[in-house]
């Protein structure tokens, strides 16, 4: 049996929910099914503990920092195009690293179907991951650090609201811990950092950045502050240090299911985890009423997409 421990930082409540799920095609019944559905769209970290990724004796090799490409920092699966990207070598290993991730992406995507059925005719845009890197290892930028508190906003890919559904599962096979932690609720978080966010939203400029290939698509006013919150959250070091937060511990063999743009996180420790994300249309959520989207427009009092 895998485990989980956390520490807390602050008066707000545990943002992690464990639950006992142990097989990728598990269905719940109908209440818990409910009750999981409301506790992630509410920004909470839904743990599975005992939802270990089976590996053989032959793939264990596969865990090898040195198949990553130099210039990626992972191995990744666009599940739209089918395309495996960040792979070093052309020998065997490749066609058996691209079978791991793809079956990995298989049982996430049945995971979900049987968890969260109501999202089964929406998820779209899968990625999925294999990280190799010690997370201590990887030295980027401040505004690139997700060893920061941030939620997930990317500059070139606007979202206009959508969601950014992610299951992780820590395949480390000593069973070190993926040290995360994790932060407070989102409307909580907004109404610290909204009023920080002083860049105007200009219309013409996210046009012209679209035009110029910027960004694969033209900016919303919701995108242009969730970035700058990603920014100002990071940038923030007393916020990083002392903001409410818990640290969580997910053992090697365990599952962890997120909106990673709604819930503040941070990788702290760990290496090799396999990652799956997928965007989802706010219609498709049973309590939209949490999205961050639209918790942004009622503070501003008016439409942001």
């Amino acid at each position: 049996m895998s485990s989980q421990t956390s520490s807390h930082n602050g008066s707000a409540p545990s943002q992690i929910l464990s639950t006992s799920l142990r097989h990728w095609d598990d269905i719940p019944s109908a209440d818990l099914r409910r009750g999981y559905a409301l506790a992630l769209e509410s920004g909470k970290v839904l743990s599975m503990p005992d939802l270990a990724f089976a590996m053989g004796s032959a793939e264990l090799p596969l865990l090898d920092p040195a198949l990553v490409d130099p210039k990626r920092k992972n191995i990744s699966l666009n599940g739209t195009t089918g395309r495996v990207v960040g792979v070093a070598v052309e020998d065997a290993r490749r066609d058996a690293i691209a079978d791991l991730i793809r079956r990995y992406a298989s049982q996430a995507r049945s995971l979900v179907n049987a968890v969260l059925p109501h999202y089964k005719e929406h998820l779209h845009s899968p990625t999925t991951s294999l990280r190799l890197h010690r997370v201590t290892d990887w030295k980027p930028s401040w505004r690139k650090d997700d060893s920061r508190l941030h939620v997930d906003a990317f500059p070139s890919r606007p979202n206009h609201g959508e969601r950014i559904l992610r299951v992780f599962t820590n395949i480390n096979p000593t069973g070190e811990p993926r040290k995360w932690r994790v932060g407070e609720a989102f409307p909580s978080l907004a109404e610290r950092f909204l009023p920080q966010l002083k860049a105007p939203y200009r219309p013409g400029v996210a046009s012209l950045m679209k035009k110029l290939g910027v960004t694969k698509q033209v900016r919303s006013e919701y995108d242009h502050l969730m970035l700058q919150m990603h920014d100002r959250m990071k940038a923030d070091l007393e916020y990083q240090r002392n903001g409410i937060q818990e640290s969580v511990d997910f053992a090697g063999g365990s599952s962890w299911m997120v909106f990673s743009d709604q819930a503040p996180h941070a990788a702290m420790g760990g290496q090799f985890m396999l990652e799956q994300t997928w965007f989802l249309p706010i219609k498709a959520m049973a309590h939209p009423e949490h999205a961050p989207l639209r918790v942004l427009e009622r503070l501003k009092g008016h439409a942001l997409v």
